[in-house]
C-alpha cells in the first residue's frame, strides 16, 4: 500500500493522545466581565488563583469562561487494513 492509496469504509478509533511526548491538555480561564485571561497552563492551579487574585482586585468580577484544549489522535482500528497490534 503506497501513500497514496485511498482506503473507503474502513473503521478508525479517536481518542485522548496518549503516545509518548503528546501534550497534555491545556487549561484558561477567562473573566466573563471584562475578557481578561489567566493565559494558558498546562495545569489547573495556575488559572484557578489567577481567577481567586481577579476577583479580589476586582471584586464584582465574579464569572469565569473556561478554555481545556485537548489533543486527539486517530488509529486503525481492528479490522483496518493500516491496523497493527502492538
Amino acid at each position: 500500500m503506497t501513500a497514496r492509496s485511498v482506503i473507503k469504509l474502513a473503521d478508525w478509533i479517536l481518542g485522548i493522545d496518549r503516545t509518548p511526548g503528546a501534550p497534555g491538555p491545556i487549561f484558561e480561564l477567562a473573566c466573563t466581565t471584562c475578557d481578561e485571561a489567566s493565559g494558558a497552563s498546562d495545569g489547573k492551579t495556575d488559572p484557578e488563583l489567577w481567577a481567586m487574585a481577579h476577583t479580589g482586585r476586582h471584586t464584582d468580577h465574579r464569572s469565569f469562561r473556561s478554555a481545556t484544549t485537548a489533543f486527539f489522535r486517530t488509529a486503525p482500528a481492528p479490522g483496518n487494513p493500516l491496523y497493527r497490534e502492538h
